[in-house]
């Protein structure tokens, strides 16, 4: 099978720092992975290598099967492909609908599909009677759905989330999840990473769930294997909540 993105040993250090270290994992296409672990394992520096944002010091990023090599025309591609959304929401300074055609606009995609698609989208989400005001006026809530409607407006092939829904009321998390499930439901083929400190999210969210610890992947199971009967120790003593994190 081939999969969606796949990481062959790869391996990231800042000077003496090795926050990744021969980390190997595959990301299927229809599926939520979820990347668990403490904090300073590395699991948001790996959402960055698979963004290409950064270059890793060793291994290798299959996407499609293919190798990329970061710098790349075909990473270009693969990064127009792929969205992302942090925990911190960034909003450019702009309007709420001009934030949500931006990706549209430098993605070719003409003024009348555009309009049509920030339209139904503003409706979506409630913030059609606030489409013109800055982005930075809104709730901590509502700009953070606004950031997700953004990474996705376009059909991203691969999503990629930070804690996107972390130090979230209740209400708002419950929509980024609805959210979430709306998007890879209308896109079978579509893959999702997320990284998250909630364990009862990863349950509620994921098909698979990786364990990274002290930079590198120790364990990826289904979720029940992974909470119920896990292979590595470490994964048994982080999901008792022995670990602090």
């Amino acid at each position: 099978m081939t999969h969606a993105l796949e990481l062959r040993g790869v391996t990231k250090r800042y000077k003496e720092v090795t926050a990744v270290s021969g980390a190997s994992l595959e990301v299927n296409r229809g599926e939520i992975l979820g990347l668990v672990g403490p904090s300073g394992a590395g699991k948001s520096t790996l959402l960055r290598l698979i963004d290409f944002l950064e270059p890793p010091d060793e291994g290798a990023t299959l996407v499609g099967g293919q190798r990329v090599l970061f710098g790349s025309a075909k990473a270009a591609l693969v990064r127009r492909r792929t969205g992302m959304v942090l925990q911190r929401p960034v909003a450019l300074n702009r309007s709420v609908r001009n934030n949500l055609a931006y990706p549209l606009k430098i993605r070719g995609v003409d003024d009348e599909q555009i309009f049509k698609r920030v339209d139904a989208e503003l409706k979506r989400l409630g913030l059609a009677d606030r489409s013109a005001k800055n982005a930075r006026t809104l709730s901590g809530g509502e700009l953070q759905r606004l950031c997700f409607a953004r990474a996705t407006i376009f059909d991203p092939e691969t999503l990629l989330l930070d804690e996107f829904a972390a130090n979230l009321d209740p209400a708002n998390v419950a929509m980024l999840e609805n959210q979430l499930k709306s998007y890879i439901t209308v896109g079978g083929s579509r893959a999702v990473m997320i990284v998250t400190h909630n364990l009862f999210q990863a349950k509620r969210l994921c098909d698979r769930i990786a364990l990274m610890w002290d930079g590198g992947v120790v364990e990826v199971a289904d979720k029940k294997k992974f909470f119920e009967n896990p292979e590595n120790p470490k994964t048994a003593e982080f999901t008792r909540g022995d670990v602090v994190y």
